[in-house]
């Protein structure tokens, strides 16, 4: 593994963007009422992600580890959000 500069060579932001990317993919077909629900939540959640990685990169260690525990809950979030999303048949396992 290489030297880490920022945070963007962290393979962990870089798979927080790739599933924003998806999230946002995906919520483009929800139906169009869940614009300001279901879809607003997920993409919230999906940013938040990779949002809370690159935040607590560039602060102390311990700061860093609680941005991390916020990155993981809204990671549970979002994996929650797409349960109730397939229950509702807005997308398949």
């Amino acid at each position: 593994m290489g030297k880490i500069n920022s945070f963007e060579d962290l393979l962990v932001w870089q798979k927080a963007i790739n599933i924003a990317v998806e999230v946002y993919k995906l919520t483009s077909k929800f139906p169009k009422e869940e614009v300001f629900g279901l879809t607003s939540q997920l993409r919230r959640a999906s940013t938040s992600i990779s949002l809370n990685i690159s935040e607590g990169s560039v602060k102390s260690t311990a700061t860093f580890i609680l941005q991390l525990g916020h990155a993981k809950g809204s990671s549970g979030e979002l994996l929650s959000g797409f349960i109730l999303s397939q229950k509702l048949g807005f997308v398949t396992q």
